[in-house]
């Protein structure tokens, strides 16, 4: 029942007198549905970016390349200065070794003074062949 009716008021008494109004598609219709999968066709071409990335790496392995010109240049450079004053270390590594010999031959004279027919400097593995000591020291336990 309407409010009208139950206070009793003029106005409509029942639904059934309204008026009939349906709503309806707009005149010429509806737009249709887009349902398809529609990608929008934006950036690149899939050649230009595969040409793109082979010319950065042709230029990654060219810049490459030259690094390593550039790094055997200066190791040859390197080793060229290193071979320059090998035979100045190898003097003063003589010279040292020299001095090192001398101090030991004086500490095993003095260790040795009391032992009868010991000759000082005379390697008991005597081969008749001198080799050089092995390390950089001469005698490690002497000091």
């Amino acid at each position: 029942m309407t409010e009208a009716v139950i206070r009793k008021k003029p106005g409509m008494a029942s639904v059934k007198d309204m008026p009939l109004l349906q709503d309806g598609p707009p005149p010429g219709g509806f737009a249709p549905v887009r349902y398809a999968r529609r990608i929008p066709n934006k950036g690149p071409s899939a050649m230009a970016i595969f040409l793109a990335a082979f010319g950065a790496f042709s230029y990654g392995m060219y810049q490459v390349g030259q690094g390593n010109k550039i790094r055997r240049a200066l190791k040859e450079e390197k080793f060229a200065a290193r071979r320059a004053i090998l035979p100045v270390l190898q003097a003063e590594e003589d010279e040292r070794f020299v001095k090192e010999w001398k101090k030991y031959l004086e500490y095993e004279a003095e260790v040795m003074k009391d032992v009868p027919g010991w000759k000082v400097g005379e390697n008991v593995y005597n081969s008749g062949r001198w080799m050089p000591p092995a390390t950089g020291e001469l005698r490690p336990e002497v000091w």
